[in-house]
Formats: structure tokens, sequence, C-alpha cells
């Protein structure tokens, strides 16, 4: 996103939540960052911030110095709680070592990993791994493959590209914590969630933000699915079977929520089909996390 854009929608989630919960903002550049810049950033509007993997990280072997002097340079400028971010590289990211996880959660203000591998064996390295860190760091998953295992696995929460989608299937879940629950739970997870998932993230996985996207589209959350160059837009057919997932779960519709030409929310009438009698709230009005990233 542009920086304007980027301003905008942190200002947008700081309205919506009202203090009542944290907002993650991501923050990455293509350059490496300066303590002035950071300061600019819109990052710093945030309570907390996403630190997306530096382009110069990509390649083999990676020194643990080069992700550690970055973070650091990060830490430094903007003294906010910061996540790291371990994401496949098949989406342009990159897999941290042992030792290089280990030196990046000896930053003061490094609070949590998102891991992003959509690798469970990766995962649990992980999370083994951090288990020797000065201090309890949390364990985010971002792996929309197995979102649910990766509770069972050592995720302490999620934070994934999934999550404006099935809000309501997912809270569900989350509340269907206790062993007795968990066939009901897993009937959710397999009925509504992965088959979603497994269209919106298949190969190539790239596209699962335009697939979320019109996911969204169908669900009458927006008004149309624009891809940004060099991203093409999705294929008939393509658009076709993420349409057709969403309807084979049955996710309730959101009512519309308008925004003014100074980006103040409006309530709006949404749209009425597909909505199942058994879910009468909105899919969208049971989420508890706020992320720009």
């Amino acid at each position: 996103m542009l920086p304007e854009e980027r301003r905008r929608i942190l200002q947008i989630y700081r309205e919506e939540v009202a203090g009542r919960l944290p907002v993650l903002a991501g923050i990455g550049a293509p350059t490496p960052p300066s303590p002035s810049s950071l300061l600019r950033t819109p990052a710093k509007r945030g309570r907390c911030i996403v630190v997306f993997p530096h382009p110069v990280f990509v390649g083999e072997p990676l020194p643990w110095q080069v992700p550690y002097e970055y973070h650091k340079a990060i830490a430094e400028a903007v003294p906010l709680p910061m996540v790291l971010f371990q994401l496949q590289p098949g989406l342009g990211g990159v897999l941290y070592s042992r030792e290089a996880l280990l030196k990046l959660a000896s930053i003061p203000t490094v609070v949590a990993v998102k891991e992003a591998s959509f690798d469970a064996v990766r995962f649990v390295e992980t999370v083994r791994a951090l288990v020797e860190a000065p201090r309890r760091i949390q364990m985010l998953t971002g792996n929309d493959n197995f979102i649910l295992e990766s509770f069972v696995l050592g995720a302490d929460g999620a934070l994934i590209g999934f999550g404006t989608v099935a809000i309501a299937s997912k809270s569900r879940c989350s509340a269907l914590a206790a062993p007795a629950t968990w066939p009901a739970r897993h009937e959710v997870y397999d009925r509504v969630i992965q088959p979603l998932v497994g269209v919106i993230f298949g190969s190539p996985v790239r596209n699962y933000r335009l697939r979320v996207k019109e996911a969204l589209v169908e669900l009458g959350v927006l008004d149309a699915a624009h891809a940004r160059p060099p991203l093409p837009p999705l294929h008939d057919e393509e658009r076709r079977r993420v349409r057709e997932a969403v309807r084979r779960a049955r996710l309730a519709m959101p009512r519309r929520r308008g925004r003014d030409d100074r980006g103040r929310s409006s309530q709006a009438p949404g749209r009425s089909a597909h909505r199942p009698e058994q879910l009468r709230r909105s899919d969208h009005s049971q989420g508890r996390a706020a992320s720009t990233g």
C-alpha cells in the first residue's frame, strides 16, 4: 500500500476499536530503515508493530547479524511491542535459523513471533527454539493451511490472512477449547473453515489476497476485488471456485458499514443472499483482533 493508504487504514482501525484492542501495524521497507524515517511511519501510530522480512534477508545462508541489526534499528526508533514475522519464501519471506530466532528474541521489545512457514515441522521447530529465549515469547500462527492444528502444536494465538472470512466460525472453534468439546470444534473446522482455506490458499498461494477479496465481495463486504499491478486479476474460473466455496460454507452476511469522505463509519444495509437461518448474527461481528499488517 501507499503511505497515505496505510495512514488512512490505520486511522480507521484506531477509530473502530476505540482503545478496546491493540492495533497491530505492519512495517517494512525495500531499504534499511533509518530512525528518522521510522519515526514518521504509520506504524508509529499503532500500539504494536509487525515487522515484515526485509528483501535483503532472502537467500541462504543468512547470517543472524543481518536480521538482528534490522530489527534492532526498528526497536530503537519505534519503542513499541514488536512481532517478528517468519514467512515462507513462496510469499517473499524468510525462515530464520534457531540462532537467529534466539538473537532476535533478545531484543527487549520483541513480544511474539508470527510463524507463517506453512510447514508444520518448521512450526514445531520454532516453538521449541523459543523455549530457550530469555523470556516468554508468544507464538502466533500465520499458517492458514493448518490453523486449528497450530494450537495443538503450541500456538498462543493467530495472525492470519484468512482472518477476515468466517470470523464467527473461528470464534466458535476458540470457544470450544475444552477437550470434551473437541468433536464439535472439529466439526465446525472441517465443515466450514478448512474447505474455504483449501480454495483460498491453494496454488499459487500468492493469489490468496485476491481470493480473500473475492470472498468478501461474495459476502457483501466489498464492492469489487481489485488487483494492484503487477498482480493480474483472477481468472473467471478461479473467481467462480472462490464464490462457490463461500456459498457452500453458508456464512452469514454482514451488514455493510460504509465510510464517508473523511473515513468515518456509517451503517448501510447489506445483501441478503446466502443467509442461513441458523446464523442470524453477522459472521463479521465476533472478531477479536485488529491488524493492519
